[in-house]
């Protein structure tokens, strides 16, 4: 991979790039936007319509999101795009539109290892989105029934009871193919003959072709990228989309049952020597065909409930009802723990108030879950590292004696709780505390019980 050397400007001076500019003084990004707003023969006129523009500013501005190399906050985009949305407009109906580099962001994906994001400036993320809600109307219809994400109107439940049905109709073995570091291994050129297969505006394929190969800065310097396109845009999903629409196609031409979501594809089949087909014949097709390569180590052909399918999996009756998988429970865990730790230096309220989105979120995604066991253990896990918070936070004996009375524990009880010698997690499974602090106490400080959440959902679902 070559490199270069890139000095980053300020957002003030990142309009310099284009030589056509005119400033607009005080006009309203409204205004800017409708500004020289000719029919739209061809698709680049759709793109930067004064409508569509419109809506992919508002897109943008709710979305928020970092600045790019640039610098330039969403907050300030309004202003800029005042002042330089003509000299843009321009040069994008012109063809010599140049997108900025993406700034290389590396997180930390839950199963360990890093994910790569390229987060554009928020004027090509503006543009990238436009484009996005033009080219989706007419890739969309023609997109597999089989894939679920990115997609509007479809989500990771509607996959997951998807995959549920095909095990319920005695699909009981799983083709689980994992693709390793797929974002960053799209073939240029094979997602660009996608493209071309319905877009003919040549502005537009240029314009696409070169967000792809936008560098990708890394500490001042600029990485030239001949395949991948990073997740952080908003093209970046309808892309990958894209792409792999041509496994889907293959899957129905072999007539499987199978769930798509982003690069994440399970294959359901009724025999362990099907799956055994499978998972050879679709390794050769997407590393032959779509040049990209599969890990081996992680895809395997297995029973569905030794598997994960988004988060979630699958139980082994007959009846099967899906559950969640033992890993998404651990990260739960994980992430519980880690808010408790920061809060033994403030109150309980504060800590419950940081749970909450937490708990709630979680508990959204996981409404599916027909296993309701989990959810008490979990509820009564919470709860009972809440107490243990509580008596490390009371910490001397006689505190933790005069506490325990105030909460409706006999003087005796209470003197003899809080001289008992033992630790903070055994004296909060123990029933003093249970007495002191029941599930009532914790509920009015309004903490989400996963149980009493998955109950409502299934009451209005």
């Amino acid at each position: 991979m070559k490199h270069k050397r890139t000095q980053v400007r300020p957002a003030r001076d990142v309009s310099e790039q284009y030589s056509l500019g005119a400033c607009m003084g005080a006009e309203t990004v409204t205004a800017a936007l409708s500004r020289t707003n000719a029919p739209a023969p061809s698709l680049m006129e759709a793109v930067v319509e004064r409508g569509n523009m419109r809506l992919a500013y508002q897109r943008v501005v709710e979305n928020e999101g970092a600045p790019g190399v640039d610098g330039l906050r969403v907050d300030e985009l309004q202003d800029w795009l005042i002042r330089n949305w003509p000299t843009v407009r321009a040069a994008l109906l012109a063809g010599s539109y140049l997108p900025q580099p993406v700034r290389a962001v590396e997180i930390a994906k839950p199963s360990g290892g890093t994910r790569l994001l390229g987060i554009p400036t928020a004027v090509d993320r503006l543009i990238q989105q436009a484009i996005l809600q033009v080219l989706q109307p007419i890739f969309e219809p023609h997109f597999s029934e089989s894939s679920y994400g990115f997609r509007p109107r479809r989500s990771a439940q509607q996959a997951v009871q998807a995959a549920r049905a095909f095990v319920a109709q005695g699909k009981r073995w799983v083709v689980d193919v994992d693709l390793e570091k797929f974002f960053d291994r799209v073939n240029h050129d094979i997602l660009m003959s996608r493209v071309a297969r319905r877009i003919t505006d040549e502005r537009v394929l240029k314009l696409i072709r070169r967000y792809l190969e936008a560098g990708l800065m890394r500490e001042g310097l600029s990485e030239m990228r001949t395949q991948g396109t990073p997740q952080g845009g908003p093209l970046s999903p309808l892309l990958s989309n894209l792409v792999l629409d041509d496994l889907d196609r293959e899957l129905e031409r072999r007539g499987h049952s199978f769930c798509r979501y982003a690069d994440d594809c399970n294959v359901y089949v009724a025999s362990r020597s099907a799956a055994k087909h499978a998972m050879e014949a679709i390794t050769q097709f997407l590393e032959e065909e779509l040049k990209l390569r599969v890990n081996r180590d992680k895809s395997a052909w297995a029973r569905p409930w030794g598997r994960k399918f988004l988060g979630y999996s699958f139980t082994w009756h007959r009846q099967t009802r899906v559950r969640i998988a033992a890993e998404s429970i651990q990260r739960l865990r994980a992430k519980v723990r880690e808010c408790l730790r920061a809060g033994r230096g403030r109150s309980l309220q504060a800590t419950i108030n940081e749970l909450t989105p937490l708990l709630r979120g979680w508990m959204s995604y996981f409404r599916l879950t027909q296993v309701r066991g989990v959810l008490e253990e979990l509820d009564g896990w919470v709860r009972r590292k809440l107490r243990c918070l509580i008596w490390r936070q009371w910490k001397r004996t006689f505190t933790r004696a005069r506490a325990l009375q105030k909460r409706g524990i006999s003087e005796v009880a209470a003197w003899t709780s809080a001289t008992n010698g033992r630790g903070a997690w055994w004296n909060a499974g123990a029933a003093h505390m249970h007495a002191a602090f029941a599930k009532s106490y914790f509920d009015r400080l309004g903490l989400v019980s996963l149980v009493d959440s998955h109950q409502r959902w299934r009451v209005f679902s």
